[in-house]
């Protein structure tokens, strides 16, 4: 069984999520330091590689009126140097409001505000994949 990944991409860091061997529950995975696109896109593939993932949903920062703008593209290019070198499906789903989502998520878990840097990249990951889980 294939597992899914969702990605929340960003310049400083990328959030990382996985599904459960059944594709039933997305889980945060890790955040990773971005250090380099090359470097980024190897460690998601030995990531794919290692998980046995067939599929990624990779966020998409659309604009609030619901256009694309340069980070959109960017993030388009991003995901298509990752399908290129692991062979895998790339989706993009909108992220507007993912951060604030789980930011709203961890305060209400009782997060305190230094612990919540960490781990928001990671469980918008989560959301994205979610997201992508329920749409199809």
């Amino acid at each position: 069984m294939h597992r899914k990944m969702g990605v929340d991409y960003g310049d400083k860091r990328i959030g990382i999520a996985l599904t459960d061997a059944m594709c039933i529950i997305a889980s945060p995975f890790e955040v990773y330091k971005n250090i380099g696109e090359e470097d980024a896109l190897n460690h998601l593939n030995k990531i794919i590689k290692d998980y046995d993932v067939d599929e990624v949903a990779m966020g998409l920062p659309i604009n609030m009126d619901g256009t694309e703008g340069d980070r959109a593209k960017k993030h388009r290019q991003f995901g298509e140097k990752l399908k290129q070198l692991s062979c895998v499906k790339v989706h993009f789903i909108d992220e507007r409001l993912t951060s604030a989502e789980a930011e709203e998520i961890l305060i209400s878990s009782g997060v305190r505000r230094e612990k919540r840097k960490e781990l928001i990249d990671k469980i918008a990951a989560q959301i994205i994949l979610q997201t992508f889980m329920n749409n199809h």
